[in-house]
This record gives structure tokens, sequence and C-alpha cells, in this order.
């Protein structure tokens, strides 16, 4: 059985798209490949590079790419799922193709303020809900 291709997309592919991503190879890597992917890409932030190897994910090696550069590349994906935040009025970019087309709406971490300890207190729960969003969607799929 082949795995279904998988593309979170997000503004700057920098947080939520990144955990995402390496959320769904983690949890359900044997029915999906996931990559991630931004509007206009930025840096990956490092501390959602922390609170993920909280988690025993390393994300430090993780670059942040374009949408433009897949569909350039002609890359095809079963979905396409966003995870910008509509409550911010963000506008999440779209990926062209057939893709079953999803949108589960994230708060940003960059939006976290603060010190850095009260940042990672405030990007943790963001974290916990990816994780539990994938977990969930995961279980679904897989059934179906």
């Amino acid at each position: 059985m082949s795995k279904q291709k998988v593309l979170f997309v997000c503004i700057h592919n920098s947080a939520r798209s990144q955990m995402a991503e390496a959320w769904l190879n983690h949890l359900c890597g044997d029915f999906f490949e996931a990559q991630s992917a931004g509007l206009e890409p930025g840096t990956l932030n490092p501390l959602v590079v922390e609170v993920m190897k909280e988690e025993g994910i390393d994300l430090s090696h993780k670059k942040t790419q374009a949408v433009f550069d897949l569909f350039k590349k002609g890359e095809q994906f079963s979905y396409v799922i966003t995870v910008c935040d509509e409550a911010s009025a963000e506008r999440c970019p779209i990926f062209p193709g057939l893709a079953q087309r999803l949108h589960w709406s994230f708060p940003d971490p960059s939006k976290a303020n603060g010190s850095d300890k009260e940042k990672l207190e405030q990007i943790r729960p963001i974290r916990d809900a990816i994780k539990e969003k994938i977990e969930n969607w995961c279980v679904k799929a897989c059934v179906s």
C-alpha cells in the first residue's frame, strides 16, 4: 500500500505547518508522507524546535520551503491542509490540484510574547493541540 501524500500549508512555514508535518510523519508515517510549505517562507522558529524536542522530535535540521516551489516541481498531494489562524484573519495560501482540502485553525506561535520561558508556555498548548488533531485525524483517515 502506498502512502498518501499530505501537504501542510501556512504563511511562513516556520512553526505550525512544520509541527503538523513532524507529528503526522511521527504518528502515522506508515500511512502518510507529510511535507510542509509556506506562502512566504521564513526562518524556522527556534522555540518551536525546542518544544518539539521536548517531545522527542528534532526539527533542527528542517528548512522552510515555498508552496510555489512544490508546485513548480509538479508535486501532487492527496490532502492539502492549511493550519493558519482564521481568528486573526491570516491569509492562508492555496495549493492547486485535485487534493482534498482541509483547514485546521491554530494560533500563530510567532505571536507569543514575553520572555523565552513565557513564550514556550504559550507555544506548548499549540504543539499539543496540533498533536491531538493529528492523532484524531489519523484514526479517522486510516479507518475509512
